[in-house]
């Protein structure tokens, strides 16, 4: 069936179900896992907080930290799960072009993530990583709720 199952997160409890369910359906099928995340490139303005810092290099420096948080929760359940793993953090524009990217990159047959599911306006007007990635790949996509 799958073979190589592209997951990324975005550290958040719904990225975290989705990781389990990746896991799991890795797991049954002998599949191997890519953990993915990205971070917004930095900027000298910007309106999230997470993103003002003083210097490029310090923005670089707590993106790694924080990447590194998120890709550990997918390495750790894995390795309980006997699963083959290979994590990675990109900066990237555009994280539904990165994630895309990625699985085509790597030769992953499956992309398996989280569903953030944007209300009213902002759904409108915003969209989702998900939905992005959903309009724009060809491969396969398990969204998970």
């Amino acid at each position: 069936m799958y073979q190589h199952i592209l997951i990324p997160t975005d550290g958040s409890p719904l990225s975290e179900q989705a990781i389990r369910q990746a896991i799991t359906l890795a797991q049954a099928t002998k599949a191997r896992v890519t953990a993915l995340t990205v971070s917004a490139p930095f900027r000298t303005f910007a309106t999230d907080p997470v993103i003002v810092t003083d210097t490029p290099q310090e923005y670089e420096k707590d993106c790694a930290a924080r990447a590194e948080g998120y890709l550990c929760f997918v390495r750790d359940a894995a390795a309980r799960a006997g699963v083959p793993y290979d994590g990675l953090h990109v900066i990237a524009e555009h994280p539904y072009a990165a994630i895309i990217e990625t699985a085509t990159q790597r030769g992953c047959d499956l992309i398996c993530m989280a569903s953030h599911g944007r209300k009213g306006l902002s759904a409108l007007l915003l969209g989702s990583e998900t939905v992005k990635v959903l309009t724009h790949t060809k491969i396969a996509t398990l969204v998970c709720r």
